[in-house]
């Protein structure tokens, strides 16, 4: 005697979709927008063995299989090797922390283990005190960074997935632009880009 139930989507993606036909449709406006000082956040949510790991990251040397965080980068640093003609300044800088058991942890630290403390300011809002940001001016760099941080996160073994997340994890890339205005003066712009792996969403009882 279930009632009928009505849902609205804005897309559907069949199984013929492309990594990068999802990128295009849903982040490339996003990324843009934080290039011009917004913040924006990418996350992929589900049941464990349901894709988010393979439309978040992709498979690694097949280009056309990359995700949104490759195909984010390639956008970042391809938009800002065009803005050096423009007489654009830009730093780009990185962070990646996990929670795990409802403790935030450093990927990238020394110190993986450190529990870290989540803060708040009127200025800045929420932030996370001594989470260690990396300044990266190249996709492999950027890259070596997201695995490395990725070593470190708590994986565990489910009965659905062998490399499931137990944790939710937020890889951060922060863009700053500089440009003079007509007056000469330098304007800066300010945005960060959240890409989020969600823990698997299901109780693992049920599993």
């Amino acid at each position: 005697k279930e009632t009928t139930r009505q849902f609205t989507y804005d897309v559907v993606y069949g199984e013929d979709s492309t990594q990068r036909q999802v990128y295009d449709e849903g982040a490339f406006s996003l990324v843009e927008s934080v290039m011009n000082g917004y913040n924006g956040t990418i996350f992929a949510y589900g049941q464990t063995g349901c894709g988010k790991t393979h439309t978040m990251i992709g498979v690694k040397g097949d280009k056309s299989q990359n995700g949104i965080i490759p195909n984010a980068f390639d956008h970042i640093f391809g938009y800002f090797d065009d803005a050096v003609n423009f007489k654009k300044k830009f730093l780009i800088r990185c962070s990646y922390l996990e929670i795990y058991n409802e403790s935030i942890r450093d990927l990238l630290s020394k110190d993986v283990e450190a529990k870290l403390d989540l803060k708040e300011t009127p200025d800045t809002g929420v932030y996370v005190k001594g989470l260690t940001t990396c300044i990266v001016k190249s996709i492999p760099e950027i890259e070596a960074y997201m695995d490395h941080g990725t070593k470190n996160r708590m994986t565990g073994e489910t009965a659905m997935n062998k490399d499931s997340s137990r944790s939710h994890s937020i890889f951060t890339i922060y863009v700053e632009t500089s440009e003079a205005d007509e007056e000469g003066d330098q304007r800066i712009k300010a945005g960060k880009l959240n890409l989020v792996d969600l823990a698997g969403s299901e109780r693992q009882s049920k599993t």
